[in-house]
């Protein structure tokens, strides 16, 4: 047993159960070659977000390895915040941890500076320098933390996953119509570009086992697809 990974498949699952109660799963062409064993892919979307996306590699068995992506657009007339929460672990420690509330249209977003009270609580958080692809998506907000192990920490995650994940869900809706279809096609198209400048996403998934083929496909055209 791994308190580590009971911990991140509990916050998987409660994000899953979260999309499952707000949206409605859709089957996105050219998701399904990235659905196999060891992989998930699963994409919802609601009138309160345009589209939210759980993947999950699991190497625990061949790679000693977990890794999870969750992100949240909002439909492209919202002017809200975008949610993105990203886990890599091994066994007896998680060695990354980043979740942020990033902007789309405003970098003050009301929904953006209560995720900063929030965070602003965590004593364990671990701030870093961040390279420039992404401080030109990210907050100063941004929970950026590695080598989390105690009971503790795992707890803190867990708790501000959660809290995370409830608030986005139930006032995100609440910002739909404020902005322009125009301008939030751009923004979101914008931070999808900076997401494919990280370098770390392709070469953690070959070397989790994925082919790198799949991986380069998926990173492109799935993991941040363009909004045409």
């Amino acid at each position: 047993m791994s308190e580590v990974w009971d911990t991140l498949i509990t916050i998987q699952n409660q994000l899953i159960k979260r999309f499952d109660e707000t949206g409605i799963e859709i089957n996105e062409p050219g998701m399904d070659r990235f659905n196999q064993p060891g992989w998930i892919n699963r994409v919802w979307s609601s009138d309160d977000y345009r589209r939210a996306h759980v993947d999950v590699v699991d190497a625990r068995d061949t790679k000693g390895l977990w890794m999870m992506h969750c992100c949240v657009f909002p439909h492209l007339e919202n002017d809200g915040p975008i949610f993105g929460l990203d886990v890599i672990a091994g066994k007896n420690k998680i060695t990354g941890f980043f979740h942020d509330f990033s902007p789309t249209v405003y970098k003050d977003h009301e929904m953006i500076e209560a995720f900063g009270d929030r965070v602003s609580k965590l004593k364990w958080r671990k701030p870093r320098e961040l390279p420039d692809w992404a401080k030109a998506i990210f907050t100063e907000h941004m929970v950026a933390a590695g080598n989390v192990n105690s009971t503790e920490e795992l707890e803190q995650l867990i708790d501000l996953s959660f809290e995370s994940i409830d608030e986005y869900l139930e006032y995100i809706g609440t910002f739909n119509e404020l902005g322009s279809i125009d301008e939030g096609k751009e923004k979101q198209n914008r931070y999808a570009h900076f997401q494919k400048q990280n370098p770390h996403t392709p070469r953690t998934m070959t070397s989790l086992g994925l082919d790198e083929e799949d991986v380069r496909v998926f990173v492109q055209e799935c993991l941040f697809p363009d909004i045409e």
